[in-house]
């Protein structure tokens, strides 16, 4: 009579623990996966919070000058592209809103483009300067709300003071 011999399965380190929770990391690189839910402000980027407050800043001005702005596009740039270094140099046109020789925002006007296509007008904001003159979020709002009367004020046609207190 022979022996029975019972064979006990083999896990391979391949197999893992299959349908098990993940463990920690072995190399000591603590969980994987997301550590924050996709939806939590903290997910959220530098440029993607920005561009929230700009919009933030854009709506009081949309309520009230709305049909006055459908031909007009927002757009955000990093930082402005500037040729000069001397700010004492540099005379910038009406459509610039600066602070100190630095560019803030920038009215573009309606043209054609290289290939000759015609092109809206835009305001174009640039955000690390705007970021750097402001201490928080609260004051940054505030401060694009203000770039942003000016530029929509000079779209128009109008006084600043006029767009801000008035309706259309």
């Amino acid at each position: 009579m022979a022996a029975t011999r019972t064979l006990t399965p083999v896990r391979s380190v391949r197999s893992g623990l299959r349908g098990h929770a993940p463990r920690r990391d072995r190399r000591g690189r603590g969980l994987r996966g997301l550590r924050y839910p996709v939806t939590a402000p903290v997910f959220k980027n530098r440029a993607q919070r920005f561009d929230e407050m700009v919009l933030e800043a854009l709506e009081p001005i949309e309520e009230r000058w709305g049909d006055e702005l459908t031909e007009l596009d927002l757009a955000v740039d990093m930082v402005p592209e500037i040729e000069q270094t001397d700010p004492d140099a540099m005379n910038w046109p009406p459509e610039v809103v600066e602070d100190l020789g630095v560019p803030l925002a920038q009215l573009v006007p309606a043209g054609v483009d290289r290939r000759g296509l015609p092109t809206r007008a835009r305001i174009v904001l640039y955000r690390r300067p705007l970021e750097a003159r402001s201490r928080d979020g609260i004051d940054l709002v505030d401060l694009l709300h203000e770039v942003l009367i000016e530029q929509v004020a000079c779209y128009l046609g109008v006084e600043p003071d006029s767009l801000e207190a008035g309706g259309n």
